[in-house]
């Protein structure tokens, strides 16, 4: 079986070097980070999606953007503020990938000395997914924390999600019911790899 740092690096060495295409808002504070070249979706309805990336950060909740000496905004912030930062990050090539904590919360760093940065403060798992949509298959790999440790499982690529753009209201175009299905992709029982001895560092890059 894969150990930590194997299964993290494949997707750390995947986003390095590629800039952030597009930001998405979810459900309340969840953020959608594409990175990579834009694909088009098409929604279950026929009707045309929002683009994807080569590689998807989602963070549910809890995250914060820091600069270099001080913490720019986090989901607690008034969304007037995430707006403004967020879309500042457009363009930006990440630098760095890492794990930070005894469970391995998620820290991107972007050119210009931006950090996005996951940071989960209610009860369960941190709150992160990376997604890794190259294959030409109908499967997406993904890594998400699970029982304190790394998880890498398969996706089909036809959850397309409806998420609204940043600069709207996160009520405005969400649809909840697909925004829960996508979610619910660990459920799928495919190559699953559990690895629980992320402990062992408290910082693993």
């Amino acid at each position: 079986m894969p150990t930590s740092l194997e299964i993290f690096e494949k997707y750390r060495s995947a986003l390095v070097s590629r800039p952030l295409s597009a930001v998405w808002r979810g459900h309340g504070s969840a953020i959608f980070l594409e990175f990579g070249r834009l694909s088009p979706r098409v929604r279950r309805d026929g009707a045309a999606g929002k683009s994807q990336g080569e590689l998807t950060v989602m963070i549910e909740w809890s995250w914060r953007i820091e600069g270099e000496d001080e913490i720019l905004c986090g989901s607690w912030s008034e969304e007037q503020v995430w707006e403004e930062v967020l879309k500042s990050l457009f363009g930006r090539r990440i630098e760095d990938v890492s794990l930070f904590g005894r469970l391995p919360e998620l820290s991107i760093a972007l050119a210009g000395g931006l950090f996005v940065a996951s940071f989960m403060t209610a009860d369960g798992q941190p709150q992160w997914t990376i997604f890794d949509h190259r294959s030409e298959l109908q499967m997406s790999r993904l890594i998400e924390v699970r029982d304190g440790g790394v998880c890498e499982n398969l996706e089909t690529k036809n959850t397309p999600a409806e998420l609204a753009p940043i600069p709207k209201s996160p009520e405005s175009s969400f649809n909840t019911v697909i925004w829960k299905a996508l979610r619910h992709a660990s459920s799928f029982p495919q190559c699953c790899q559990c690895v629980t001895s992320m402990s062992a560092s408290p910082r693993l890059t």
